[in-house]
């Protein structure tokens, strides 16, 4: 019998190249309406070097606090919103803690 795998929102950790991909593809949206988005753009471009340069296990510490912080904002919000049923899954991703 195979296990399934069970979403842990805790151990979602992203690598280098996922985290480039992801803005390399923010910046192609961005980039189609340039003049609206010249700080955004630059903003980005800052992001981007700075994962460059940062090493892989601050990168690792990073996201996680990003991602959990994201989940957490996303809890916060269907608690508020008097929606049982994305209560309900908010609520089972953050149990997962």
């Amino acid at each position: 019998m195979v296990k399934k795998k069970t979403f842990d929102p805790d151990k979602l950790v992203l690598t280098k190249p996922e985290i480039l991909e992801f803005c390399d593809r923010v910046l192609k949206k961005w980039d189609k309406k340039p003049v609206k988005n010249r700080n955004n753009i630059l903003a980005m471009n800052a992001v981007k070097t700075s994962i460059i340069w940062t090493d892989d296990e601050s990168l690792k510490a990073i996201w996680s606090e990003i991602l959990a912080w994201t989940f957490e904002l996303l809890y916060e919000n269907a608690m508020s919103q008097d929606d049982l049923e994305w209560a309900n899954v908010m609520k089972k991703l953050k149990n997962k803690r």
